[in-house]
């Protein structure tokens, strides 16, 4: 399935009051696809179908994502049994529901339990759900992890920290241009007491790509 979508990690650099954007390094030589993106941002602008101001708009609610809010709705399924089962049914409809956009894309959320341990990775790629995680961690674009978790994913997962009985199943996802994972992570004993506010600080980005465990109390 082709994976070319809007969303593919790449670095968007700020815009400048030219429309030109500022560069890190400025006297690195544009990429090809540096240049193919400011040729066609100046000829939607030209033709007046966006603005800058709208595309400036665009980077920065795209840089708001964070982690925090894909926390927030796993803390809503550890304390909320319907709300559990219906993130499990159509994971982007119970997001909605919490007021995070996830587009047309599906999502999809799947349970660690005592018995089973899922994992996710987009082994063509770096698909992601970026609506409710932000931007991916480095080593999930890199071709070490999306080749080698699909093969020996227990041996990963030990790299990570985190050693599994053998009598717990390991399940890997791979994502795709229109379907993404997230883990609901096992909730951490002792947690009973906590609301959701605490809950969600337990939940960490790589809990919820199923390379950890969320954070014990």
């Amino acid at each position: 399935m082709p994976h070319d979508h809007p969303d593919h990690d790449h670095e968007h650099d700020h815009l400048s009051p030219s429309g030109h954007p500022y560069r890190k390094d400025q006297d690195a030589p544009l990429s090809y696809f540096q240049n193919m993106e400011i040729a066609i941002r100046e000829l939607l602008i030209e033709k007046g179908i966006t603005t800058e101001a709208e595309v400036m708009a665009t980077i920065n609610q795209m840089d708001s994502r964070s982690p925090a809010d894909g926390a927030r709705v796993v803390a809503r399924a550890w304390v909320d049994p319907a709300f559990r089962q219906r993130l499990l049914d159509d994971a982007s409809a119970a997001s909605r529901e919490m007021g995070y956009d996830i587009g047309a894309l599906r999502l999809i959320a799947v349970e660690n339990t005592a018995e089973v341990h899922n994992v996710i990775v987009c082994t063509l790629c770096s698909c992601y759900p970026r609506n409710l995680l932000g931007l991916p961690p480095d080593w999930y674009k890199q071709k070490a992890y999306r080749s080698r978790v699909v093969k020996t994913p227990r041996a990963v997962l030990r790299e990570f920290g985190l050693d599994l009985p053998d009598d717990v199943t390991v399940r890997v996802h791979d994502s795709t241009a229109d379907m993404r994972y997230i883990v609901i992570p096992k909730r951490p004993e002792g947690t009973e007491t906590f609301n959701e506010e605490q809950l969600a600080a337990l939940v960490t980005r790589d809990s919820m790509i199923g390379v950890q465990r969320a954070l014990s109390p």
